[in-house]
């Protein structure tokens, strides 16, 4: 008999090794759960997920080569939709908790949260099927107030353009930002030349007025 077989399967996806040994042995600790498998990235995971086993919880990174999170949720989301996608990330920006929110993951840790929180995670996903802490909790209520505010403007912006936009104000090139954004040069500038027929602006002086009044960006 499988001696694992009574509790809650785990597949960790994280391309640094030594980080991923440890959240192993984390887990393997926690009361009820075990790791199933490890995967560097979100393409190794969907092999192991068709050739060895569906897992239970998969808990993912965002910033992978090959296959990122994004893309794996979404995958996960349309062709494994029992499993429940836990992210665990550095990343503590708010456009990369929606994003992640919206590609299919339930609950999102950071990975410098104390090993509780991660097993409060496991817990409350087993249980009532979505984690969120405080701090993503806070991170909701700003995005719904600011798709309520870009609501009362006529202009409608998809998450994309919002993101790149908020890159705008800094001092990137548009060549950074598609590097950051992971995206091709010709994409951004695609991005760009559209909003500047949506907003009816100019230049990228102009885009950054935009972003400013409506609240997408805010100067301290």
């Amino acid at each position: 008999m499988n001696p694992a077989s009574d509790k809650i399967s785990v597949a960790l996806v994280d391309d640094h090794t030594l980080f991923r040994k440890g959240v192993v042995e984390l887990i393997n600790g926690f009361s009820g759960y075990y790791v199933c498998y490890e995967a560097d990235n979100g393409k190794q995971l969907i092999e192991k997920v068709q050739q060895i086993q569906v897992p239970d919880i998969v808990l993912l990174d965002i910033s992978m080569p090959v296959m990122d999170g994004y893309e794996t949720a979404e995958w996960l989301k349309n062709n494994y939709a029992d499993i429940k996608i836990l992210a665990l990330s550095m990343n503590d920006d708010e456009i990369s908790i929606i994003n992640m929110l919206r590609s299919g993951a339930i609950g999102y840790v950071l990975k410098d949260a104390e090993p509780k929180e991660l097993y409060a995670a496991f817990e409350q996903i087993s249980k009532e099927g979505f984690y969120h802490s405080a701090f993503v909790s806070q991170v909701l209520i700003n995005n719904i107030h600011n798709e309520s505010r870009l609501e009362k403007n006529s202009v409608h912006l998809n998450e994309r353009e919002i993101e790149f936009m908020q890159h705008i104000a800094t001092e990137l090139t548009y060549r950074e930002i598609a590097d950051i954004m992971c995206l091709s040069p010709r994409t951004i500038d695609g991005y760009r030349e559209s909003l500047f027929e949506k907003l009816q602006v100019k230049n990228r002086i102009g885009l950054v007025i935009y972003a400013i009044k409506n609240g997408i960006i805010s100067i301290k």
